[in-house]
């Protein structure tokens, strides 16, 4: 009998791409939200190594997939770790922007850590966890953080961005090292970052959300025209903010209200894969 483990996903509300670092990745500025959605491991352990199966066959099982790296950022810590079986049923879609593999990377870190009982704490797994991939050390924590350097540093903030996400999810993939490297064709990189922080030190409710730009929907929407529409959509149909969630493909709107959300999914369902989630 196996260990059930969720691994969710996250969307960015507001994402500031700042200047290019000596080791080639771009500092970032952002807001990381949880989302109560996304894919299932099944954890068991074994003598040694680390064993993937997965329900679909478009991610690799191999040493390549980002359960075996977190995997082997522990088994180098600790040479004698034991071994684990991973299965990983997939919801999130890849490319989509949701953190879907960065997620199951921090999942297999922190039940490696429960499993063999290493003593790691929160803030060690972190550290572990930006070995592994970019994301990875926001989903040890999870929640809603504030996030610099390349996502690594992480500011836990007080309250989560309320709401209930409506996400869309056209069948497009948007390569990120494309994205990247076209946003920094046109774009003039400097410091200047707005104060997402500040967001928590009032009613959110009432806040503008106009500060919460996503850089990369600069470039994604003039090649992508219909991410630009989905946004616009989901706008019209009453989301009080809607973006592309990190460099797409996923486009998601948040709603206050239960009714605008339901007509908001019903229009979109027919042409795309939609997903009703909630901070977590």
């Amino acid at each position: 009998m196996g260990i059930y483990c969720p691994s969710f996903s996250k969307v960015n509300v507001g994402l500031k791409v700042l200047k290019l670092r000596e080791d080639g990745y771009h500092n970032i500025y952002t807001l990381f939200q949880k989302l109560d959605f996304g894919d299932e491991l099944l954890f068991e352990k074994t003598e040694n190594s680390c064993l993937i199966t997965s329900n679909v066959d478009w991610i690799p099982t191999d040493k390549s997939n980002i359960c075996y790296k977190a995997y082997n950022a522990l088994k180098n810590l600790y040479p004698d770790l034991g071994g684990i079986s991973i299965q990983i049923k997939k919801k999130v879609p890849i490319g989509s922007g949701l953190g879907g593999g960065s997620a199951n990377g921090a999942a297999v870190l922190k039940e490696l850590n429960n499993l063999y009982d290493l003593g790691l704490s929160i803030f060690e797994l972190e550290k572990v966890g930006v070995s592994v991939g970019a994301d990875v050390s926001f989903f040890i924590r999870g929640g809603t953080q504030l996030g610099e350097g390349i996502g690594d540093k992480l500011t836990p903030l007080p309250n989560p961005i309320a709401g209930i996400y409506l996400l869309v999810i056209p069948n497009i993939f948007i390569n990120t090292s494309w994205a990247y490297t076209e946003l920094g064709k046109k774009l003039k990189f400097d410091t200047k970052v707005p104060n997402f922080r500040g967001f928590f030190n009032g009613d959110i409710s009432s806040y503008k959300f106009e500060i919460f730009e996503n850089d990369f929907e600069r470039i994604v929407i003039p090649a992508y025209p219909e991410i630009g529409s989905i946004k616009q959509k989901l706008l019209k149909l009453g989301a009080r903010f809607a973006s592309l969630s990190g460099s797409g493909s996923t486009v998601f709107g948040i709603f206050d209200d239960d009714t605008l959300v339901t007509k908001a999914e019903s229009f979109f369902q027919t042409s795309y894969q939609t997903i009703l989630a909630h901070p977590a």
